[in-house]
């Protein structure tokens, strides 16, 4: 019966996944002095550079995904940026209490988007 309703399912994924790529890289413009001063922390080259590019990644991709152009390649690259991005951003192992639940949360979100995105890329092959 959901075989019927196929297309309509891989369009409402598309949409949440792709979707939540260009809101968060949107808002991610807004807290940009934030997110390089942190990234520097961490210790990360030429932050600001890495940061807009992971910005550029987060919507241009994000976008694709929505639109189902390219879809394969745009979820192969929001896994990538998954893959750099949670250890940077929810490393849970450097922290206790509230604080490290919290970075736990984020760190398993990241594991199911990454797997989301698997799924689409396997539909589209």
């Amino acid at each position: 019966m959901l075989s019927n309703f196929e297309n309509e399912i891989v369009l409402a994924a598309r949409l949440l996944l792709g979707g939540a790529f260009v809101f968060a890289g949107l808002r991610n413009i807004q807290n940009a002095g934030f997110l390089t001063q942190l990234m520097t922390t961490r210790g990360v080259p030429q932050a600001r550079l890495m940061l807009w590019l992971g910005i550029v990644v987060q919507i241009v991709a994000g976008a694709l995904v929505i639109a189902g152009i390219w879809t394969a390649l745009a979820a192969a690259c929001l896994i990538l940026f998954l893959l750099v991005a949670t250890p940077m951003f929810d490393n849970f192992w450097d922290h206790q209490g509230p604080e490290r639940a919290a970075r736990i949360n984020g760190f398993v979100a990241n594991v199911a988007l990454t797997g989301g995105f698997l799924a689409l890329m396997g539909q589209a092959l």
